[in-house]
């Protein structure tokens, strides 16, 4: 049986209101749309203790590469007339036993213990994110042989690893002014945890659509890991990095201190700190100033690496 039913129903123009001016407001965009990099340097920027720690990084890098330059006192020149002065307007940090100037000494150190920091970050980026990345791709076998090449690595103590290291390369009598063979033994030990950093990312990374569209368009795995997945890890690396540099500096200062690092006349803040030892006593000033530098140097890393954690982190994102 058919039944045909037409329904007729009347609206009333009373059913509706104009929607109000805060109604209105409900769709516009609260916040202007800004990219991943100003909206982490903006938030950075609100992190007053990792703006100072920056402040007195680029402060220390500044007077690290000048005042050995335009000082009037060299960081080699001796004066035995000079010899253990205190601090005063003329040598603002005192002298040592030779009469060397030792704020221009501890100045020259900082610019050696950076360079040395810097360097070996930066090639353990290298090493460690290729290798990370390579790893986690991949997995598998893979990632079976290379993680545990890695973890026989990380069961040495990396502080008798790097001691021994630097025993061997660094022989007596054989010229050698010990920076290249600090920055051969960081760089073979350093890497291990960027690596592990690394592959953990690209571990969930690869999962995502971009590396399955990616595959389907042909795109080969050396162009996924280094244009794709390495980008996406930048933020991380980044972080990585500038916990590593004090890391290494301290590395380098308590070799310098225990006589395998730099080799005189070339002075990082260790040898400074090796030099002060045996008159600690009698002129506490002379590993003072060393210690100081070495503390504020890592504790302005550390402090600017954990702002930048927060800064880049996009679940801190408002």
């Amino acid at each position: 049986m058919d039944q045909n039913f037409d329904y007729k129903i009347d609206i009333s123009e009373e059913l509706f209101s104009p929607l109000s001016a805060e109604e209105k407001k409900v769709e516009n965009i609260v916040r202007p749309s800004i990219g991943y990099w100003k909206d982490a340097w903006t938030r950075l920027k609100s992190n007053k203790t990792a703006l100072i720690s920056l402040i007195i990084i680029t402060i220390t890098v500044i007077l690290s590469v000048f005042v050995p330059m335009i000082s009037g006192f060299r960081y080699d020149a001796t004066d035995l007339k000079m010899t253990n002065l205190s601090p005063s307007g003329t040598n603002w940090f005192g002298t040592d036993q030779l009469g060397r100037d030792i704020f221009v000494r501890v100045m020259y150190g900082a610019r050696y213990s950076l360079i040395i920091g810097f360097l070996a970050a930066i090639i353990n980026i290298g090493i460690g994110v290729l290798y990370g990345g390579i790893s986690g791709f991949f997995g598998g076998k893979v990632d079976n042989v290379m993680m545990r090449f890695v973890d026989v690595l990380y069961s040495i103590p990396l502080t008798i690893y790097v001691i021994i290291l630097m025993a061997i390369l660094n022989k007596p009598g054989g010229g050698s002014s010990g920076l290249g063979t600090i920055l051969i033994a960081l760089s073979i030990s350093y890497w291990i945890g960027m690596a592990r950093i690394v592959r953990g990312e690209v571990l969930q990374l690869k999962q995502q659509e971009f590396v399955l569209a990616a595959k389907s368009l042909g795109v080969s795995n050396a162009k996924i890991i280094l244009r794709h997945l390495i980008p996406n890890c930048v933020g991380s690396i980044i972080v990585t990095m500038t916990l590593l540099i004090p890391s290494a500096i301290f590395t380098e200062a308590f070799l310098s201190f225990i006589g395998l690092g730099l080799v005189p006349p070339l002075a990082s803040l260790g040898t400074l700190a090796n030099e002060a030892m045996p008159a600690i006593y009698v002129f506490p000033y002379q590993l003072f100033f060393p210690s100081l530098m070495i503390c504020i140097i890592i504790l302005a890393f550390n402090l600017f690496g954990d702002g930048l954690t927060e800064a880049l982190d996009p679940k801190n994102k408002r």
